[in-house]
């Protein structure tokens, strides 16, 4: 494996690295690593419209129950099938 020394981040390009690794549970240099691939083009995650994000993650659990159900309440009409759309 080789080295490779870069010098030079700027404090928002430390956050977002150091951001990546924490809501990731990886390393620094994994994070860096994986931020470098994916500028690059190569590995999966430069799949485009084939890979599903993880911009959404911070969300996930956020709502308390009261949210959740206004939410449901809020898109049940898009559930229900429009018959006369279907003949």
């Amino acid at each position: 494996m080789r080295q490779l020394t870069i010098r030079g981040f700027d404090a928002e390009l430390s956050r977002c690295i150091r951001g990546l690794a924490a809501r990731e549970g990886i390393s620094l240099n994994q994070a860096v690593l994986r931020l470098l691939r994916r500028g690059a083009g190569l590995g999966r995650e430069s799949a485009g419209a084939h890979v599903v994000g993880s911009s959404l993650d911070h969300l996930i659990g956020t709502w308390t129950p009261e949210e959740a159900e206004e939410m449901e309440r809020a898109i049940e009409e898009f559930a229900r099938i429009d018959e006369a759309m279907w003949r």
